[in-house]
């Protein structure tokens, strides 16, 4: 168990247990077991002022300990059982504080600080202490050791962290084992009282005396609990309070002492009328002192951080969205809830009425549960209804957020009817009927409102919901709401709404029906022919522009319809093309010419066409005017010789730029000489390539051999006896023939050709070879 062992000036012994209460109460001072009849008896030549016990000491088997009065005492059982007594110190004033580590003991007195040995019974080091000015009665030495091999010494305003290490055996000699290292040191600003080890850190209780501004003595303070980071020159302070004890106006440095539970985080401040245990802050703390400050966001968050070793302040965010209440700000407030409230439904509820209460219901809207856990669907109907008397756009925002199963659909549908009714216009709240026609399932209704507000998300609902059987008495009022969106979808469906059915309901709008056609036209030339009579009017009627791309592109035009309906219109382009296309070509050369006046147009119609009699016709209607001539000039030299225009021109007639037609067509002339040279140059090189290879090609041995067969019998082209007389024609085609197989000479004398090669005309084969034996 855990007890605390308070010994008086009486020499009284009290036995506490950590919650202050005493225990047992001993009158006289002697060394015994708590919990066994055993005990050791002993008198002492003047006052024991410590005991130490060795570490592994237990109340049931003890068999070391030390005792400190003017001189230091070992005892120890031998196997005997009896007590042996060694003095391992004296002669240096009064032994004040022993601690015993392991194997090492270190106690002080009034000269400085010993550590001893025990297992190999040296001692090891003498450390003086610095201010000998300080009585060491009224300023007594701190000691602590925070392992094995590290001591810590306090005293007066000096600390000294020591470190014990093995001597190396090269250095020994006659020295001990072990040596101590001073491996940090620094002063404090108040006298040190006691001090014990933290972790990596140490706890310091000073004892503080201040100057007053009133009187030129010094007075007594409160004594302070430091918690300090030791540095190999110095300290850092990490925390420092100051403790609040009974008379400590009129206490010394001597009279408090700090002792800590070794393996847990208790320290004990011991003074003459009180004893404050003091532990390590937890998170539970730093939350309360959060709480304390009104730094709710921080403890919440700390709460959050922790939540494994958090074991109060389940009430930690309910009293931050209180306090945000109270402030008035009333959106922090509603946005804490969602993590503060979590799964929490009934506490929901009731933040969600408290905000009713006080008039923020569209605070705490946007945070509702809408997932698994939902609230009553009452509690969402109140806010909607809420939003719906004060904020149109706000109630249409929930409708479209919120999913349709946290209320009730049909209670806000009436709602909004009634509202509706007040003002039957209102785009917002018609919107947003359709939107919970469309969460009802009712979406002939919702089509009704969309096509009527004319929605974008008209075409959204009418393909994700299938609605083309109610579409097709509303083609017209979709096509004057967006007429491309409505013709590509009617184009996208067409296995659910006809092309015929589409015309139907378009027969009185021409100028709807065009733009139709016009995209099945682009889509597929031949899906709608039937139509395409029908659509040259619509063309020449609302979309000239694209007749002429029609009328090119379409197989299944009547000529004659459109070339009267082009006539009518005086459509001169359009009639041109469908002139040239019917095969009245000088008619439309004639129109080119005289209507449209253009001879760029006319000469590049008389390229197409490439007809002789056109470039005399385009040359007889441009002869007598001069700036025809000149672009028959520049353009005709590549396809009609120049001279025959150049024949017709008459004598003194000025034509424009006509020295810059002539060297044009000089260049033009001149160019046409070089092609010439040039592809007869690669003509001749080519034959004569292509010659050498073939005399090469026939000037090889043709193989005869048994397999062969004349190509006129059949039969094998060498006789089975190879004794009896032969005779084989081999041509350089590769056939052969029995000579007497072969036809008749030809014409040429001397001259006989492969009858193969020239019935197939790949042209006539010479003999190459005649055999004969």
């Amino acid at each position: 168990c855990t007890f605390l062992a308070l010994g008086t000036h009486f020499g009284k012994v009290f036995l506490l247990d950590i919650q202050g209460n005493v225990t047992q109460k001993f009158e006289i001072v002697q060394v015994f077991g708590l919990y066994t009849r055993e005990g050791f008896h002993e008198n002492f030549d003047c006052p024991v002022k410590v005991v130490a016990l060795h570490p592994r000491f237990s109340s049931s088997n003890y068999k070391q300990f030390v005792t400190g009065g003017n001189k230091l005492l070992l005892y120890e059982r031998n196997w005997l059982n009896r007590w042996k007594t060694s003095t391992l110190h004296e002669g240096e004033g009064t032994i004040t504080n022993v601690q015993w580590r392991a194997n090492l003991i270190a106690w002080a007195n009034n000269v400085g600080v010993k550590i001893y040995d025990i297992s190999t019974k040296q001692r090891i080091t003498n450390v003086l202490r610095d201010n000998v000015s300080l009585r060491p009665d009224m300023y007594p030495c701190s000691l602590c050791w925070k392992d094995n091999s590290t001591l810590i010494i306090g005293w007066g305003s000096s600390v000294k962290i020591c470190a014990v290490k093995e001597r190396d055996h090269t250095e020994m000699r006659d020295l001990p084992s072990r040596y101590v290292e001073i491996v940090s040191a620094f002063e404090t600003e108040f006298f040190i009282s006691g001090l014990a080890p933290l972790a990596d850190q140490l706890v310091h209780l000073y004892f503080v005396k201040e100057n007053s501004d009133h009187m030129e003595e010094e007075f007594r303070a409160r004594p302070r609990l430091d918690i300090i980071q030791p540095l190999p020159e110095g300290f850092e302070e990490i925390s420092s309070d100051a403790l609040t004890v009974r008379n400590f106006q009129e206490n010394e440095c001597r009279d408090y002492r700090l002792e800590h539970s070794e393996g847990e985080s208790l320290f004990y401040i011991i003074s003459p009328k009180d004893i404050v245990v003091a532990k390590e802050r937890d998170q539970d703390d730093h939350i309360d002192w959060l709480l304390d400050k009104k730094k709710y966001e921080e403890a919440l968050m700390a709460a959050e951080i922790s939540f494994k070793n958090v074991k109060r302040h389940e009430k930690i965010g309910m009293a931050y969205i209180n306090h945000l209440v109270e402030k008035g700000d009333y959106a922090t407030a509603a946005r804490k809830c969602q993590k503060v409230l979590g799964k929490n439904m009934e506490l929901w509820e009731n933040e969600v009425y408290r905000f009713k209460t006080i008039g923020q219901l569209k605070a705490i809207s946007q945070y509702l549960p809408r997932g698994d856990l939902r609230l009553r669907p009452a509690i969402y109907e109140m806010i909607l209804n809420e939003f719906l008397k004060t904020d149109y756009e706000g109630f249409a925002t929930l409708i479209r957020e919120w999913p349709g199963e946290l209320y009730n659909n049909m209670t806000i549908v009436q709602a909004v009817a009634d509202h509706l009714k007040k003002d039957p216009t209102n785009s917002t709240l018609l919107t947003t009927l359709a939107e919970l026609y469309t969460y009802d399932q009712r979406y002939d209704r919702a089509l009704e409102i969309y096509l009527r507000l004319r929605h974008k998300d008209v075409y959204q609902l009418i393909h994700k919901h299938n609605l083309f059987s109610s579409i097709e008495y509303k083609i017209v009022l979709l096509m004057d709401f967006d007429k491309e969106k409505a013709v590509d979808m009617l184009l996208d469906n067409e296995d659910k709404i006809s092309t015929d059915r589409v015309l139907e309901e378009l027969r009185d709008r021409p100028e709807l029906l065009h733009i139709y056609l016009h995209k099945l036209f682009k889509r597929d030339h031949h899906k709608g022919q039937r139509y395409h009579e029908r659509q040259i009017g619509l063309y020449a009627e609302y979309d000239r522009p694209n007749l002429l791309p029609f009328l090119r592109d379409s197989i299944h035009c009547p000529l004659e319809k459109a070339l009267e309906i082009c006539q009518e219109r005086n459509f001169v382009e359009e009639t041109v093309f469908l002139l040239s296309r019917m095969g009245n070509c000088r008619r439309a050369l004639q129109m080119i010419m005289e209507e449209l006046e253009d001879v760029d147009k006319a000469i590049e119609f008389a390229k197409e066409q490439d007809d002789a009699e056109l470039w005399e016709d385009l040359i007889f209607y441009s002869i007598d005017k001069p700036p025809f001539i000149t672009g028959l000039l520049n353009n005709i030299g590549t396809h009609v010789d120049p001279i025959l225009l150049i024949h017709r021109i008459k004598e003194r007639m000025e034509i424009p730029n006509l020295r810059d037609s002539l060297v044009k067509i000089l260049h033009d002339y001149n160019l046409q000489i070089l092609l010439r040279e040039g592809c007869k140059k690669i003509l001749v090189a080519d034959s004569l390539s292509l010659l050498q290879k073939m005399h090469r090609t026939q000037m090889r041995g043709v193989r005869v051999d048994e397999e062969s067969i004349c190509e006129s019998c059949h039969a094998s082209i060498l006789p089975s006896d190879m004794a009896q007389n032969f005779s084989v024609a081999v041509f350089h085609c590769r056939h052969m023939f029995h000579k007497e197989c072969l036809p008749s000479p030809g014409t040429i004398p001397g001259v006989q050709f492969c009858n193969i090669c020239s019935a197939k005309q790949r042209g006539p084969g010479s003999g190459i070879l005649e055999i004969k034996k």
